[in-house]
């Protein structure tokens, strides 16, 4: 397997899942900051923006989860 079709399939991967839902939690972090300034300013469509978006991240977490589920011992990496 050459290493371009490696780089290919990380994504795919475990090491992949887990670099990608580690940055999706991160994105809850700025969410969260932009809830609290918000909630600070009493902005409603600012609060609303917030939790439209962190409902998008928790979608995007458990989509990551059922993947890396999913992936099993069938690591691309592996391989």
């Amino acid at each position: 397997m050459s290493a371009l079709t490696k780089a290919k399939g990380f994504k795919k991967s475990r090491s992949g899942l887990y670099i990608s839902m580690a940055t999706s939690a991160f994105g809850a972090v700025g969410v969260y900051k932009q809830i609290k300034k918000a909630r600070g300013e009493n902005d409603t469509l600012r609060l609303l923006d917030a939790v439209v978006t962190g409902a998008a991240v928790v979608t995007n977490l458990a989509i990551l989860y059922r993947e890396l589920k999913r992936l099993g011992d069938d690591d691309v990496l592996l391989g």
